[in-house]
């Protein structure tokens, strides 16, 4: 669905100070900043003090904690248990996708700070009962809301804020858990929760390989927006049983034209993978290890039969949607996962060669979604429609080039198209980037503050530098 625009951040008496050129911080002042943390602070400190572009590192400042000071209720039950509730911005209920990228920059400070370790463990446990609550739902209320915007759809319930069933929800959440585990050490989430949600997520995706039938998900919605809702009696296209997970929704929360979503498939066998690895050196489950193995290897296999497509231009690319009867659709989505991003999620190797066609085609005119005007360039989608770039595909591109003009002109294009605001936006227009959607969209935001770091940590200081404005 189409969120609304609605502004949520003003400017304090915080600054930013480089080159003697001082900002006010669009932060809110630190008594309305939900969550704290020292371990962020530090590190937004050391970023911007090696920033020599003010407006980057005003930028920088504000985006980056972007999530904890806004989206963040962190809470503890009654033995002490974290439990984190993330906000996606604008809309006051909970993404598994967006909640798990929102906080996955912060997880590797998390062993310098045990308070951020608490509420990080929080929203992953958060999100595991989530999944127990229903595996197709991709969005929860903090609490039961019996009178919810969508409880006419499809197979509603109280605590599900929408029922739009995208394989990349849970795959999101076994990436948040598998690298907290990595990098803490941390067992605690590894508990009953997570052993009968991954056997929730193993029934799901077994079930929405639609071996016997159309499986048990339908999808249907009363609107005006023929994406919020579902084709053939909301059961969608048809597909043939080839192995791969059929995925009624894209990341954009938009029906899927054909099933068979390439880039989510290709996450699931990644997810599927390390969940296979903490089952069995934690919590010592063959068994379940043993099928979170084997579906990854027979959706890996069937990837390389279906997903390939020969592009008379391009060569030997991935199509961004399949249905195992030879149909495909030949596009990107500006969401993630993403064709585009599929290196930054680790799901392919970035010198794979189909890949790299596919990136030449995706950041073309070829790509029916990619939007070139004055103000910037990049990948959309139907969510906005024609000629609104999302600047998280200009953001993909910088994370997946190994092209230090390319990634310079990312950066120098974010920094233009941000409508003098200090935040990174839903999406812009081509031609005018003060027409934009969402003032506060908190994923894109902490997604800048992640990439700039990982430029800086990558010995890309220089380059980013060399930015003037």
């Amino acid at each position: 669905m189409v969120k609304p625009a609605i502004k949520a951040v003003k400017a304090k008496k915080e600054v930013c100070k480089t080159d003697a050129i001082v900002r006010p911080s669009n932060r809110p002042a630190e008594a309305e900043r939900l969550f704290r943390s020292e371990a962020v602070e530090d590190e937004i400190r050391r970023i911007a003090s090696l920033l020599t572009n003010a407006r980057l590192a005003w930028m920088f400042t504000n985006c980056f904690p972007n999530t904890l000071d806004t989206t963040v209720h962190y809470e503890e039950d009654a033995e002490g248990n974290p439990d984190t509730f993330v906000y996606t911005g604008d809309i006051h209920a909970m993404w598994l996708r967006d909640s798990g990228a929102q906080v996955w920059p912060y997880v590797k400070l998390a062993n310098q700070d045990l308070k951020l370790k608490k509420m990080l463990a929080g929203v992953i446990l958060r999100q595991l009962k989530c999944i127990n609550i229903d595996p197709y739902a991709n969005a929860f209320n903090k609490e039961p809301r019996p009178d919810g915007e969508w409880m006419g759809d499809t197979g509603m319930k109280p605590e599900l804020h929408e029922r739009k069933w995208e394989i990349d929800s849970l795959c999101y959440v076994l990436r948040l858990l598998y690298e907290y585990w990595l990098t803490t050490g941390d067992n605690s989430v590894l508990g009953d929760e997570w052993i009968k949600a991954i056997q929730n997520i193993l029934r799901t995706f077994h079930d929405q390989q639609r071996k016997d039938g159309r499986g048990s998900y339908q999808f249907l919605r009363k609107t005006d927006r023929a994406l919020d809702t579902v084709n053939n009696g909301g059961w969608g296209a048809p597909v043939k049983p080839v192995g791969l997970i059929a995925s009624t929704f894209r990341p954009s929360d938009d029906a899927t034209t054909l099933l068979f979503l390439i880039p989510s498939n290709f996450m699931a066998v990644t997810s599927l993978n390390k969940a296979a690895e903490m089952l069995e050196k934690v919590n010592h489950r063959s068994d379940l290890a043993k099928q979170c193995s084997q579906l990854a290897a027979e959706v890996s296999e069937a990837l390389q039969k279906y997903a390939i497509y020969q592009h008379p231009k391009y060569g030997p690319i991935y199509a961004y949607e399949v249905d195992g009867f030879g149909n495909r659709v030949l596009m990107d989505d500006a969401n993630v996962p993403s064709l585009l991003a599929m290196p930054y999620l680790g799901d392919v190797d970035i010198n794979d060669p189909i890949y790299q066609n596919t990136r030449r085609f995706v950041w073309s005119e070829d790509n029916p979604y990619f939007f070139r005007g004055k103000a910037g360039e990049g990948i959309g989608g139907p969510h906005i429609g024609y000629d609104m770039p999302w600047p998280m595909s200009i953001m993909m591109k910088a994370f997946t080039s190994q092209n230090d003009a390319e990634i310079k002109a990312c950066i120098e294009m974010l920094m233009k198209t941000d409508a003098g605001k200090g935040f990174i936006h839903e999406s812009f227009n081509k031609d005018d980037a003060t027409d934009y959607t969402r003032d506060w969209f908190a994923w894109q935001n902490t997604l800048f503050g992640e990439l700039i770091i990982k430029l800086v940590n990558d010995g890309k200081l220089d380059l980013l530098n060399s930015i003037k404005d």
